[in-house]
């Protein structure tokens, strides 16, 4: 189908005389409603669905492109109620809901003037979009729209499937941002006020563009959230299917999935779900590393939830009906996260998460006394002072879980005044590298050249979607004898390197210890014993932005 030639403008009257940088920047008190909210659900649906098969990322890979922009024409959901997983969202305690109205495939869940390739063609003939939002203000639910800026469909956007590896002849992408534009508008005017426009993969889009969309949104809507995957940053950061790393000054939110094989569409009959406790475990630590969780589920063709998902959901807003108050309204810290253990604030409250197993912490010295102490099931705490001024917490009883069991610290003053500290045991047990790190390259946000030197396999160094070469770097305290290189990636990720060096720096000069093509998953790199103080990945070749988990010198 072709792209109509048609581009709604929406003049705004009344705006007042706010100037042009000024819409860049996020009303505070929008985010901190944002981040108030804390839990939200992620839904990735379409077509797609039919296939039991990723969404975008299958076209032209596990389905031919052909049939994949044929699939809409069988695409009937019947059996989708928005009603209903609104109902299913508040069940879990999650508080908004983001839906992918238009993912890689070019595919609109609304009723788009600017394109036939929307739901209207389809035996559905439905608006998707439409009794979603309302559904949510009915239900008082916030919600978003995920809008890709990456169209693999769109002719005038410059690739094309699979993977967007396939250059276009003749792309066309200031038509193609007149038609993003246009779309943005339709989604905030006609289904808004929106929470959040939540975009995607913006290689190839550039900085300036983005810029001019942020402001676009900002205009029509000045209380709204944009997430930082517009080509030009934004409100906040996104780190995917990991827990963001302890941050109280750049808000974020982890996107994660609940299936079982980290599918994001639905992956069929025998995709399973996560266990309940790593369910709890990730809304506990983003919520203790002042993040956002956005949790993904993917419906079936028919428009139902997966009844394993839906039950899911379920075991989770049973524990939050006990412990909601520890996650929503919270703020991280003071404590910074540690393996099994996180905490949360607000006002003159702490709460501690003691997850899976663990019974027990050693708090470190902090100037606002504790008032008193409880565990939520009403177990016992035991407080034992330490002669470094220290306070080991110890939880018994017989109504523990082994989930995550909560106690609550009431504080003799405001416990949001106490910056944070780190317990015994750093964040997910691991140590960081001495040393500094740098990079040629950076995503932003919370992927700095650091977190591949931080000892935590969670937390990586990224590069922006159409980086073809970078290099990472560590400089030592001092001099050290080094003969290998581990270096970590998600298995995901491990193909996009095609050619590096691992170098040492000698007079100056880098020399090449070794080279190569790929790097496996958890790829060793040996080479003969070098003495340096500073050491260099030099990626020469990638066929998109490479992304390292972790680097470890020995």
């Amino acid at each position: 189908m072709r792209v109509k030639i048609f581009f709604a403008t929406v003049v705004m009257a009344a705006l007042g005389a706010r100037a042009a940088d000024d819409w860049a920047r996020v009303d505070p008190a929008a985010i901190k409603h944002w981040q108030d909210l804390r839990f939200g659900m992620f839904i990735h649906w379409g077509p797609v669905s039919l296939t039991a098969h990723e969404i975008g990322w299958s076209r032209g890979a596990q389905t031919p492109i052909e049939k994949y922009d044929n699939l809409y024409k069988e695409f009937n959901p019947t059996n989708f109620t928005a009603d209903e997983w609104v109902a299913i969202a508040k069940a879990a305690g999650m508080k908004y809901m983001v839906l992918t109205t238009k993912h890689h495939d070019g595919f609109c869940l609304w009723n788009t003037k600017l394109t036939d390739y929307n739901i209207m063609n389809s035996p559905f003939h439905r608006d998707v979009v439409k009794e979603l939002s309302e559904a949510c203000k009915k239900g008082g639910i916030a919600f978003g729209t995920y809008y890709s800026v990456t169209d693999w469909y769109d002719k005038n956007w410059p690739v094309t499937s699979p993977a967007g590896k396939v250059k276009r002849d003749k792309p066309d992408i200031d038509a193609y941002e007149k038609y993003l534009q246009g779309q943005i508008t339709e989604l905030i005017t006609g289904y808004g006020p929106l929470l959040t426009i939540w975009n995607d993969v913006p290689a190839m889009y550039g900085k300036e563009r983005g810029a001019r969309t942020i402001n676009m949104v900002r205009k029509l809507q000045p209380d709204i959230t944009i997430n930082n995957r517009t080509g030009a940053g934004g409100d906040y950061n996104t780190p995917e299917q990991r827990v963001g790393g302890f941050d109280i000054d750049h808000p974020w939110e982890s996107c994660m999935t609940i299936s079982a094989h980290n599918a994001w569409a639905w992956g069929g009959d025998k995709d399973g779900v996560k266990p309940l406790e790593k369910c709890i475990s990730m809304l506990a630590n983003c919520a203790g590393g002042d993040g956002n969780i956005l949790l993904n589920v993917g419906p079936r063709p028919d428009g139902k939830i997966a009844p394993e998902q839906v039950a899911r959901l379920k075991d989770i807003g049973e524990w939050m009906k006990k412990n909601g108050e520890s996650i929503c309204g919270t703020r991280g810290g003071p404590f910074k996260p540690a393996k099994d253990f996180t905490s949360t604030r607000k006002g003159s409250t702490i709460y501690l998460h003691f997850i899976g197993e663990r019974r027990e912490v050693k708090l470190p010295a902090i100037p606002v006394a504790i008032k008193s102490a409880k565990v939520t099931c009403g177990a016992e705490v035991d407080l034992k002072d330490e002669a470094d001024g220290a306070k080991m917490v110890t939880i018994k009883g017989d109504c523990l879980d082994d989930v995550d069991n909560v106690v609550v610290l009431e504080m003799a003053g405001d416990a949001m005044s106490i910056a944070p500290v780190a317990v015994e045991g750093g964040a997910s047990g691991g140590s960081a590298t001495a040393g500094k790190a740098t990079a040629s390259v950076v995503f932003g946000g919370n992927y700095e050249a650091d977190k591949a030197f931080d000892g935590d396999a969670e937390t990586r160094w990224a590069t922006p979607g159409g980086t073809h070469a970078a290099w990472i770097a560590i400089e030592l305290p001092a001099a050290k004898k080094i003969s290998c290189a581990l270096v970590q990636q998600d298995a995901s990720y491990a193909d996009r390197i095609e050619a590096y060096e691992f170098q040492c720096e000698e007079n100056g000069a880098w020399k090449t210890l070794c080279s190569g093509e790929k790097i496996a998953a958890q790829g060793r790199l040996v080479f003969d014993p070098v003495t340096a103080k500073k050491f260099r990945l030099n990626i020469t070749k990638a066929n998109e932005g490479p992304t390292i988990n972790e680097i470890v010198l020995k």
